[in-house]
């Protein structure tokens, strides 16, 4: 007798194969058989007329702290996610130490865009281990969880404040690395770093991992060579405006590794073929280095939402920085000062990185706004209406975000749109050089939602645009994501293997539209996307989720090195 029996479908088994009519049997969490099958069932799903897949892997999440109070690691469960990899960007919560934790709470509160609120609220650190963290979640999950060890972290709970403004010595980083160790042995999944540009802490100085010199970056890769079935991921600058010595590094890192290692997060962000090509050249380098270099990519236009309330990327900007860390009451007082508003405008003319788009004033569009007056400007943009008013943008914009206390989001673009870059779009997502990811599902909770990558996806590429076949698609979220991090019997429908599984209708998968919620700890708000089409979600032979709505079993596990992960035997 099977578990579940899903009858009727049509199986697209995640190898790029044809689909094909069958049925599929579950039982004790795995994939029993495929084909016809009239054997009983415990709990039988029809699913004619509809898609049968493997569960969705995501590589870049940021979940380690959500997971804590939200076990299904929602919303990316109701996209038809099974499994996520957090740790990403140099930024974990484990391994930790008391006098670190209020440093590292407000780290990721700048860094990653989570409500400091929430991670106070949320979580009690009653770990120090990187196990005893793994151990605290065992059990508690509805979803498949693996963690990498995050280098700003180690960093900061070995040097302390020094971790922020000097080289490590050859004793700190004999710490750094005895500690990087015991998290490995542990279960953590690898090692992850940033120097990114605009990764700064909760100071605003630069996180731990910027400081690191090369030496020390390959040093600790060189740590993760002993652990099969681990991984690096690193964050070398801003959106791939990188030069020789991050490739180099990164080429370094993988061969003291011994294991691959993948940036993020590579994007289209111009109509130019040769632009794209210069982010997936390193994959050359590297192979021709005997390494291995993958570029994340995420394969929508971003558009991102921001507000004055919060410093995020504003504080980059050359004289902004000083009033973006005053208290809001200050920061409203400096933004009414015509004196100031002229100072900071002459600022923004040398904004780069991420910055150069949040200071395309006229192009802001406004997308949340509180105070009830204010409500007939949502939609409009901020050069709509300095050409009504005769002001600049920048006054309209300021303007408006002072009489909504600095709450108000606008939106800007960030990504070329035209079908050009859609065909670009398409060459690196059958590029072997990148992987399909990058959602950073978990952070930055107030100006993107993410999670949705994957009914996007099968909605607008495959259905929509038609840039990649169903069997592709899946494919690169099944498949590819599994091999690349090495997950044990995943990403694949198999008899033998985990039954991650994924129900969905082809003609209406895809997501909603996002909305405000309200529902992280201490009533912090955060983006939120449901989704259409995914009827029935099950993890490790378990169903989590039935038309959309979670069931209330939690049959997900922590992966952890070695055991979860290395080569699949085919």
């Amino acid at each position: 007798m099977f578990d579940i029996l899903i009858k009727g479908g049509m199986l697209i088994d995640g190898t790029g194969s044809a689909r094909q009519r069958a049925d599929l049997g579950i039982v004790n969490g795995r994939i029993a058989a495929m084909g016809v099958l009239e054997q009983s069932a415990r709990q039988i799903i029809d699913a004619t007329g509809l898609l049968v897949t493997p569960g969705f892997v995501d590589p870049h999440t940021h979940y380690d702290a959500q997971i804590l109070w939200d076990p299904l690691a929602t919303p990316s469960n109701l996209h038809g996610v099974t499994t996520v990899i957090g740790g990403n960007c140099g930024f974990s919560i484990a391994p930790m130490t008391p006098p670190h934790v209020d440093y590292i709470t407000r780290m990721l509160a700048k860094v990653e865009g989570i409500p400091l609120e929430a991670l106070q609220a949320g979580l009690d650190f009653k770990w120090q281990s990187f196990g005893e963290y793994l151990a605290r979640i065992d059990g508690r999950l509805g979803i498949n969880a693996g963690f990498l060890v995050g280098h700003s972290t180690i960093r900061r709970l070995v040097m302390g404040e020094r971790a922020t403004v000097s080289a490590a010595s050859d004793e700190d980083l004999r710490d750094m690395r005895s500690l990087l160790q015991s998290s490995l042995q542990e279960g953590a999944l690898g090692f992850s770093s940033t120097w990114h540009l605009t990764h700064t802490d909760g100071d605003g100085d630069p996180v731990p991992s910027r400081l690191a010199t090369a030496e020390e970056m390959v040093s600790l890769a060189g740590v993760v060579h002993a652990f099969p079935g681990t991984m690096l991921e690193f964050t070398p600058g801003v959106y791939g405006e990188w030069g020789d010595r991050e490739t180099q590094v990164m080429i370094d890192m993988s061969l003291a590794a011994g294991q691959p290692i993948n940036w993020n997060p590579a994007r289209v962000r111009e109509s130019d073929a040769a632009t794209v090509e210069r982010q997936l050249q390193p994959g050359n380098r590297a192979a021709a280095a005997g390494a291995s270099i993958v570029a994340l990519f995420y394969p929508f236009p971003n558009s991102t939402e921001l507000s004055l309330s919060v410093s995020r990327i504003y504080d980059t900007i050359p004289g902004w920085r000083e009033i973006m860390y005053l208290p809001i009451d200050e920061r409203m007082r400096q933004f009414a000062d015509p004196a100031v508003r002229r100072r900071l405008e002459a600022g923004a003319l040398h904004a780069t990185g991420p910055a150069q788009h949040a200071v395309n004033w006229s192009e802001m569009r406004f997308e949340r706004i509180d105070n009830p007056a204010l409500q007939h400007l949502l939609g409009k943009t901020a050069g709509a209406l300095a050409r009504a008013s005769g002001k600049s943008a920048f006054d309209c914009y300021l303007d408006v975000a002072l009489e909504d206390q600095l709450r108000a989001y606008v939106s800007f673009p960030v990504d070329a749109v035209d079908e050009t870059s859609w065909q670009l779009r398409r060459q690196v997502l059958h590029d072997p050089r990148a992987v399909l990811g990058g959602s950073d599902a978990g952070a930055h909770v107030d100006s993107i939602c993410n999670a949705n990558c994957t009914t996007r996806v099968l909605g607008e590429i495959v259905r929509e645009r038609g840039l990649l076949t169903l069997e592709e698609a899946v494919r690169l979220m099944t498949e590819v994501p599994a091999r690349f991090y090495g997950l044990h019997q995943r990403g694949r429908l198999q008899v033998g293997w985990h039954a991650d599984v994924v129900v969905l209708d082809p003609a209406t998968v895809g997501p909603r539209t996002m909305t405000l919620r309200h529902d992280f700890p201490a009533d912090a708000a955060r983006l939120y996307a449901e989704a259409d089409g995914i009827h029935h979600v099950i993890v490790n032979g378990v169903e989590t989720l039935r038309d959309g709505l979670p069931t209330g079993q939690l049959p997900g596990i922590v992966l952890r090195s070695g055991r979860d992960t290395g080569i699949d035997p085919r």
